[in-house]
C-alpha cells in the first residue's frame, strides 16, 4: 500500500516547493525526495523478492488504477534517485534554483517517472509519462535564451506528436482487448491480430521517445539545447522509461516472442552504428554526449532479441548497462555543464587546453569519457563484456553481426570522445583577455559529476554485487505470473 508514495511524495514536496518562500527550503527539497526515491528503492529491492502490487482504493484487479514493484522496478526507483539527486545537486550550486520554480518542476518530473516505472496499465503510463513531460517543457524553456527557446519548441512537437501515437495505441489495445491493464494482457500480443497490431503502435511511441533510429534526430537537437542539469535529467530520466516500459512490455504482454527478434536486431544495429558516428560531426561538448544517448540506447535493448536461450541472464545484460549508462552520461553532462558555466560556451571554436588549465576536471571527463567507450577501470568495460558474452550465446551469424557491430560502435565513439578531448582539452591556451588565468571551474560546479563517476568505478570494482542485483532484477521481470497474481489476485 505503500507504492503510491513514490509517486505522491515528490509531488507534494513540488507543492511545498511552490508554496515556501525561503530557498533554502526549495533546494533542500529538490535534494531530500530524489534522495528518499533511491532509499525508498533500496528498501523496495529488499523487500520484493516477488512482485507486489497495490490496487488504488482497494477495488478489485483490472479495474482499479494499479502500482506494481519488482525487483527490475526497485533498481530503477534507485538509478532514478541518483541521477536526480545529482542534477539537482547541480542545478543548486549553479543558481538554476534561483528560479522559483524550478525546483518543483523538477519534483513534478521525477513524481511522473516513479509513476511510469510503477503503473501497471497502459493508459496510466501514458498519463504518469504526461506528469513528466509537462514539467519539462517548462524546465528547457526556464532560461528563456533563444537557442534553448528552439531546442523546446522541438521537444514540445516531438513529444506531443508521440504521445498522441501513443495515446492512440493505447485506445487500439482497449478496444480491441477489452482492457488496458499490463497483467491482464500478458501473453496477447505473442496472439497475433489486432491486438498485436495495436500495441505495435505503443511500441512505437516509446521507440521514438527513446531516441531509437530512424526516430532519434530530435534528441541530440534537443537535449543539448536546455541547461546542463535538464539535460541530465532528462538522459537519466526521460529515455530510460521508455526503454524500461519496452522492457515491461515485451516480456509481459509479447512473452518474448520470437518473431520480432529480427526487427529488435536490424533497429539496434542501426542505432549504435549512427549514434557512434555522428558525433564526428558536432561542434559543442554535450551535442557530442547527446549522440552517446542514441548509441546507448540499442545497447540495453539488443538483448531483447537473444532471450531465446538464458533469457534471465540477457535482460540482467541489458538492466546492467542502462545503469551503467544513466550515471555516466549523466556524469559526462554534468561535467561538461562546470565547463560551460565557467567559460561561457561548450563550443569547440572556443575551448582549447583546458587539460592544463582545469587538470581535475579534465580527469573527471576522461573517466567519464572511458567509461561511455568501455574501458577499465569503469563499470562501462564491465557492462559491454556482459552484453556481447549474452549474445555469443546465440551462436548464429545475428549474434556474429550484433557483436561486430558492438566493437565497430564502441570504436566509433572512442573516435568521437578523442576528437573531442583534442579540441576542448589539448591545444593551445585560450586568450587569457578572454578568459583570464585565473579563471577555473569551481569545485562545487564539478563535484556532482565526479561523484557520479565515482559511482561507475564503484559498479566496476562491485561488479560481482551488480551482477547480482541485475540477474535477481531480470528475475522480477520474467515471474510473469508473479506479476499477474499480484495485480489481478489469481
Amino acid at each position: 500500500m505503500l507504492l503510491p508514495l513514490f509517486m505522491a511524495a515528490p509531488l507534494l514536496c513540488a507543492a511545498v516547493a511552490v508554496v515556501a518562500p525561503w530557498r533554502l527550503v526549495r533546494d533542500a527539497l529538490a535534494l531530500l525526495a530524489p534522495a528518499g526515491i533511491a532509499a525508498g528503492g533500496a528498501v523496495l529491492f529488499a523487500y520484493a523478492a516477488e512482485p507486489v502490487a497495490h490496487n488504488v482504493g482497494l477495488y478489485d484487479g483490472g479495474v482499479a488504477i494499479p502500482f506494481v514493484a519488482d525487483r527490475f522496478t526497485a533498481i530503477m526507483l534507485v538509478a532514478t534517485g541518483v541521477v536526480a539527486f545529482a542534477a539537482n545537486w547541480f542545478a543548486i550550486v549553479a543558481g538554476e534554483t534561483r528560479a522559483r520554480f524550478y525546483p518543483a518542476l523538477a519534483l513534478m518530473l521525477s513524481a511522473g517517472v516513479c509513476g511510469a516505472l510503477l503503473t501497471g496499465d497502459l493508459f496510466n503510463l501514458f498519463v504518469f509519462i504526461e506528469v513528466m513531460l509537462l514539467p519539462s517543457y517548462g524546465l528547457i524553456t526556464m532560461t528563456g535564451s533563444f537557442s534553448r527557446l528552439a531546442g523546446g519548441r522541438m521537444f514540445v512537437l516531438v513529444n506531443l506528436l508521440t504521445s498522441t501515437i501513443l495515446l492512440v495505441g493505447v485506445v487500439f489495445v482497449y478496444a480491441t482487448a477489452g482492457t488496458a491493464n499490463i497483467a491482464a494482457l500478458a501473453g496477447q500480443g505473442a496472439l497475433g491480430g489486432p491486438v498485436t497490431v495495436a500495441l505495435g503502435l505503443v511500441v512505437i511511441a516509446l521507440s521514438i521517445k527513446a531516441g531509437l533510429f530512424p526516430v532519434h534526430t530530435w534528441l541530440p537537437r534537443t537535449y543539448p539545447g536546455t541547461s546542463p542539469a535538464v539535460m541530465a535529467l532528462f538522459s537519466g530520466l526521460h529515455t530510460k522509461v521508455a526503454v524500461y516500459a519496452l522492457f515491461r512490455i515485451f516480456v509481459v504482454i509479447f512473452d518474448l516472442d520470437p518473431r520480432f527478434h529480427g526487427l529488435v536486431i536490424a533497429v539496434c544495429v542501426a542505432s549504435m552504428l549512427v549514434g557512434a558516428f555522428a558525433g564526428l560531426g558536432e561542434h559543442t561538448i554535450r551535442q557530442v554526449i547527446g549522440y552517446q544517448m542514441v548509441n546507448g540506447m540499442p545497447f540495453i535493448l539488443v538483448v531483447v532479441a537473444f532471450t531465446s536461450g538464458d533469457a534471465r541472464r540477457a535482460l540482467a545484460a541489458g538492466i546492467f548497462y542502462m545503469v551503467h549508462h544513466m550515471v555516466t552520461v549523466g556524469s559526462l553532462v554534468l561535467t561538461s555543464g562546470a565547463i560551460e558555466e565557467t567559460y561561457g560556451t561548450g563550443k569547440f571554436t572556443r575551448l582549447s587546453g583546458l587539460s592544463r588549465r582545469d587538470p581535475l576536471v579534465a580527469t573527471v571527463f576522461a573517466m567519464g569519457a572511458f567509461s561511455i567507450v568501455g574501458l577499465p577501470p569503469f563499470s562501462g568495460v564491465w557492462g559491454k563484456l556482459f552484453i556481447v558474452f549474452e549474445v555469443a550465446r546465440g551462436a548464429n551469424w545475428q549474434a556474429g553481426l550484433v557483436i561486430a557491430v558492438i566493437a565497430i560502435a564502441s570504436f566509433g565513439a572512442l573516435l568521437s570522445m578523442m576528437r573531442l578531448w583534442r579540441e576542448v582539452f589539448w591545444g593551445k591556451d585560450m586568450d587569457a583577455k578572454e578568459f583570464p588565468e585565473t579563471l577555473v571551474v569551481r569545485m562545487g560546479l564539478l563535484l556532482p559529476g565526479a561523484v557520479m563517476i565515482l559511482v561507475s568505478v564503484a559498479m566496476f570494482f562491485l561488479a560481482g554485487m551488480m551482477v547480482d542485483a541485475t540477474m535477481a532484477a531480470a528475475a522480477g521481470l520474467l515471474d510473469t505470473p508473479g506479476y499477474v497474481t499480484a495485480v489481478l489476485g489469481r
